[in-house]
């Protein structure tokens, strides 16, 4: 990016860190030596999106990483504190029940499948020797029902304890570098009226009537890129729901045999454990509803007796669990499933309602303030949350089903004679026979895409050809040009794609939820007495969506196991980290860690620092998602510092994905304040651009913030001055324009006269990571 092999790192540490040119190292003190042109920067944050291969496992943590985006894409609003604050508590109680819900499917792998039915089943046991002294075939100590489960929880627990681990650990290693406080980086200039976030009023409204200034979005609060004290709450208690359903799993079939069968355990001390769990669950509830966000101010308080107390009275409750399940109950035989289809079930309906309320919010929210590019009209959020509601059922029923074929051998779990084990819960095989039928009704919609785009590709033709002025047009490379066109645009019907499948997989989820409720059975066996045709049809759909999930959690593993060896796929998925990981954990906390809660304050505070040192100005400069850090970096800075900033962003996805998905934060309101608080800003794009796209903010004639669609690629066909055909770049290399070198000086003109030789100028860098083909900058 700086286009020397030979840089020095002027500030920062091996995770990020801001180079120059070695030659430039000194540039402030010997201004004479860079009279001619500006001093370039780059920062570099490869290592927050793609460092070692440990990163890829990840992708096991997709559906919280997903909910956590939907926090972020509630609409405008103005005037709706209360409905703010519901948005975002609706959003924090789906990602609860993204705990509960891929803990149970722990808990049902671990002390269902195997401690209850394979163990206890000596045709499943006898086939199984690493289960060991848990078989009942042994009729050892650990052989009855209730020790096996207390030995088996420790899978789940663990699994919970390394959730609570990996958060605490990315918070220390990623964002738990304080910004500067206004004292230390120069801020003279405090906002006068700084907007509330869920406790208040609106959060990024802005005035852009002429003449008055405009207020500070949210994005620019001193706290926005600082959300310690929430992460620490919400991780005590989503690791306090963890281990209080480990606990409940292993405790209520204790329980239900002592108050079924008369065990020798008094009955009251069932009583008083559930009570303790109820208590804990209320309590936890309660503190994931208690409160948001807090960005009004740098706020560095913990809550050490919530964050301590919470999860060690769960992991109690949990020890105690395992007590009572391990006392003595000679007569006690395992049998059947334990009693988790109740659960599985309240949690698809609760899911179901909570995205229902949250769809209710958005468009009561989009309607006081509506913007037409908002995707979905608003239900962009929910439309998410229920992405990562299915993505959850993916991952827990493709694991319970794939665990159980293997487990069970030749046979088919809950199918006849040859089952030897009764296999998951029934709600788990009808909602993988539902998969099926949602990928058929997607084919229709992607076979229209298709149609269109080819359609379109052949209207582009001679549009093209008298674009270029090409006396003799090559058909092939006409073809090839308005292929990768037309391909580009289909990123604007990723919404109605997103909407047609979110809406499908609610209403086939409540359908699986009906049928296993009132049948009782799988659907190969439900549909027994409507015909043989009807039940060939529910068995096949039932196999395939049973294959379909299980190869859709095979695959999130291989693809973290193929990442921890091939760079290449490391990098792959650090640009998939670039856009899912861009905003703080608001509501989940086992998400992975937001990169930009330290990009975004190394940004911020270089240029405030530089500026306020040597009042030099400069040009900011970003490329795909490095230009949205460009964004929030100026806006946080004082208004001192911005009127001293240009703003160069290309290949800039900050309207065309995050305006429409993310209207409250970047929508036409908060652009058109970004566009009013920079000295200037120019924004280049390319129609063959797939990401980028124009940010439709103008300053006025002569002085317009798009140019664009750039030509791409430079040339038709073969010239004197490019004898070798030219490469369609697409969203890479937009510095290889000849465009971007006379804007970026038009805006160093703009920026005003030539600084004095005792400050010198800078050109500061930012480039996406894997964007272009270079270290992110």
């Amino acid at each position: 990016m700086l286009g020397d092999p030979r840089t020095t790192r002027i500030t920062g540490d091996a995770t990020a860190a801001i180079h120059r040119r070695t030659e430039d190292v000194a540039a402030e003190q010997h201004p004479e030596r860079h009279r001619e042109g500006p001093v370039a920067e780059a920062y570099c944050w490869s290592n927050l999106t793609s460092g070692n291969g440990s990163r890829a496992l990840w992708l096991l943590l997709l559906p919280f990483m997903v909910v956590n985006l939907a926090h972020w894409m509630r609409p405008s609003s103005q005037g709706s504190p209360r409905t703010v604050r519901l948005y975002g508590l609706v959003v924090r109680l789906i990602a609860l029940s993204l705990t509960v819900l891929l803990t149970a499917a722990a808990c049902e792998v671990a002390l269902d499948l195997v401690a209850w039915q394979c163990a206890g089943t000596p045709g499943c046991s006898g086939q199984r020797s690493w289960l060991g002294f848990l078989s009942t075939r042994r009729d050892g100590w650990f052989s009855q029902p209730g020790r096996r489960l207390a030995v088996a929880a420790a899978v789940p627990a663990a699994l919970v304890g390394l959730l609570w681990y990996l958060s605490n650990r990315t918070w220390s290693a990623y964002e738990s570098q304080r910004p500067l406080l206004p004292d230390e980086s120069g801020r003279t200039d405090a906002p006068a009226d700084e907007d509330l976030d869920e406790h208040g009023t609106e959060d990024t409204g802005q005035d852009s009537r002429p003449g008055v200034p405009p207020a500070r979005p949210a994005l620019g609060r001193p706290g926005f890129w600082y959300g310690r004290r929430l992460v620490a709450r919400l991780r005590a208690a989503h690791t306090a729901a963890g281990f209080l359903t480990v606990a409940a799993t292993v405790g209520e079939a204790a329980a239900r045999h002592d108050r079924d069968a008369g065990g020798p355990v008094p009955e009251v001390i069932g009583g008083l454990f559930r009570a303790g769990l109820v208590l804990c669950g209320l309590t936890v509830i309660a503190v994931v509803c208690h409160r948001g966000r807090s960005e009004r101010r740098l706020d560095t308080r913990l809550d050490r007796a919530l964050t301590t107390f919470l999860p060690g009275t769960a992991l109690a409750l949990l020890a105690a669990g395992v007590a009572y399940a391990g006392w003595s109950r000679p007569d006690w035989v395992s049998s059947g499933t334990l009693p988790g289809e109740w659960a599985f079930r309240a949690l698809t309906l609760g899911q179901g309602l909570l995205v229902v309320v949250l769809a209710a919010v958005a468009l009561r929210l989009h309607r006081r303030r509506p913007e037409p590019r908002t995707t979905l009209r608003g239900l962009g959020g929910p439309a998410v949350a229920m992405l990562a509601c299915a993505l959850g059922g993916v991952m827990s029923g493709g694991v319970s089903q794939r665990v159980a074929d293997w487990l069970d051998g030749p046979g088919t779990p809950g199918m006849g004679a040859g089952s030897v084990i009764a296999g998951p819960p029934v709600l788990l095989s009808w909602q993988a026979s539902v998969i099926p039928v949602l990928l058929l009704l997607l084919l229709v919609p992607l076979t229209w895409l298709a149609v269109r785009t080819l359609r379109h590709t052949r209207r582009m033709g001679p549009a093209i050809e008298a674009e270029y002025g090409e006396p003799r047009p090559d058909p092939g490379r006409t073809r090839r040009i308005a292929r990768i066109r037309a391909t580009a645009a289909l990123t604007d019907s990723a919404p109605g794609i997103l909407g047609l499948l979110s809406g499908a997989t609610l209403l086939l989820g409540v359908g699986a939820v009906a049928g296993s409720w009132l049948t009782g059975r799988v659907p190969g066996m439900a549909m027994d007495d409507a015909g043989p045709f009807l039940e060939s049809l529910a068995e096949a759909a039932q196999a395939t969506g049973s294959w379909l999930i299980g190869f859709g959690a095979i695959l999130f593993v291989t693809w973290g196991r193929r990442a921890y060896r091939d760079v290449s796929a490391r990098r792959t998925i650090g640009i998939l980290w670039d856009v899912g990981t861009f905003w703080p954990r608001a509501a989940h906390p086992f998400a992975p860690p937001c990169y930009a809660e330290r990009a975004v304050p190394d940004l911020a505070s270089r240029m405030c620092a530089w500026t306020a040192r040597t009042r030099g100005r400069l040009v900011i400069s970003g490329h795909s998602q490095g230009s949205v850090l460009a964004a929030a970096a100026v806006w946080q800075l004082p208004g001192t510092a911005r009127r001293r900033v240009a703003l160069l962003t290309y290949g800039s996805p900050i309207e065309r994905l995050y305006g429409r998905w993310f209207p409250a934060y970047f929508g036409r309101v908060p652009l058109e304040g970004l566009h009013a608080s920079v000295h200037c800003w120019r924004n280049l794009w390319r129609a063959t651009d797939p990401i980028g796209g124009p940010v439709r903010v103008d300053e006025g004639p002569g002085h317009e913030v798009d140019l664009g669609p750039l030509r791409d690629p430079l040339v038709y066909g073969r010239t004197p001055e490019h004898p070798l055909p030219e490469p369609i770049l697409g969203h890479s290399d937009y510095q290889a324009d000849p465009v971007f070198a006379v804007e970026r000086a038009a805006l160093l003109e703009r920026l005003g006269p030539v600084v004095p030789q005792q400050t010198g100028t800078r050109d500061a860098g930012a480039e996406a990571q894997g964007s272009s083909g270079r270290s992110s900058g």
